[in-house]
């Protein structure tokens, strides 16, 4: 099979993704492996290659947003069968028996296992993934839009659900890349009025044609002030303004798997008021059902740049310059 593989992190701009030729993995027990149609290009991926995540595992193949068919099982599978068309995401394994696991908080397993940082994702033409975490991908979204939902989705609508905001409140939303596209849509579904914050042209066009009720630069402070907000850009230095825009009782989330330093806190201007900060970390298994039940019901519609795989360099170089409108995809050619 092709994959692009990842020996040394890098900067994107050196292209250190290499295009090889690899057997293809044979599902062990209680696996399932899929034939990959397409996969999404996320940020963290983006912070994998370029080693700002430990390397756990080099050589790597990159990718978590996997959507595909069912072409393999292994012994003991049940949930799955061939032909199926499932997701792949992020998470991949917890160990079920610490007390995060058992009181259904399995994203803060400490002994998580990630795909495309512990074992090879969905950068390539097959992939394998416990059963348990193969998900029906509803017959609503075909494979490129579907692919977005799989890690840009689920932690929009995790970070959605810590940030507190109930329907009809106002909601900010700092950075409007693939999670963002997505969170809107939730959020208007729910009659949030959203107010958006980024500096490139592009996705301040699309967060208006989203529906945002205001967009504006990074750190402008809004018209009013806000109910809740998600940071999803891997600034820092906007978790400040971000707080200071918020109302009494507001909470910001913080969405990103990596972030740059947050400058000190004024307790006074930035914390006083309740105002509170919440950490997305990783998602359970059960955010990606709500998830993917929610987005077919409204329906959502992501918006996404399709790249073949041998152009997976590109798409990650166009993703850190914030040149993709809404989510780039890695489209598999037969």
């Amino acid at each position: 099979m092709r994959a692009m593989v990842l020996t040394r992190c890098g900067p994107v701009e050196n292209a250190p993704l290499s295009l090889e030729q690899r057997p293809v993995p044979p599902p062990g027990a209680g696996e399932v492996r899929v034939r990959v149609q397409a996969c999404g290009v996320c940020r963290t991926d983006l912070h994998t290659v370029e080693g700002e995540l430990e390397a756990v595992r080099l050589p790597i193949v990159p990718g978590h947003q996997v959507v595909g068919r069912v072409d393999a099982v292994g012994p003991g599978v049940t949930l799955v069968a061939k032909g199926d068309r499932v997701g792949i995401a992020w998470l991949r394994g917890v160990c079920g028996s610490c007390g995060f696991c058992r009181s259904g908080r399995e994203n803060l397993c400490e002994s998580a296992q990630f795909t495309g940082l512990h074992v090879d994702g969905g950068y390539a033409e097959y992939a394998v993934v416990p059963e348990s975490f193969a998900y029906r991908v509803p017959a609503v979204f075909g494979d490129q839009e579907a692919t977005p939902l799989l890690c840009a989705g689920i932690i929009g609508y995790r970070a959605l659900k810590l940030s507190a905001v109930r329907p009809g409140e106002r909601l900010g939303l700092y950075g409007f890349g693939g999670s963002a596209h997505i969170a809107i849509q939730v959020a208007r579904h729910w009659g949030c009025e959203v107010y958006v914050f980024t500096r490139e042209a592009s996705h301040r066009a699309l967060a208006r044609e989203l529906g945002a009720a205001w967009v504006g630069g990074a750190t402008d402070a809004p018209p009013v002030k806000l109910h809740g907000a998600i940071l999803f850009a891997p600034a820092g230095e906007i978790v400040p303004p971000a707080l200071q825009a918020l109302e009494r009782g507001g909470t910001l989330a913080l969405a990103g798997i990596h972030m740059s330093a947050v400058p000190a806190l004024d307790y006074t201007r930035d914390l006083f008021g309740e105002r509170s900060v919440r950490s997305v970390t990783a998602n359970t298994r059960e955010d990606a059902k709500e998830l993917l039940k929610v987005a077919a019901e409204i329906p959502i519609r992501p918006r996404v740049e399709p790249f073949r795989l041998e152009e997976a360099n590109r798409a990650l170089q166009a993703l850190k310059a914030g040149r993709i409108k809404g989510a780039g995809v890695l489209v598999m050619q037969e």
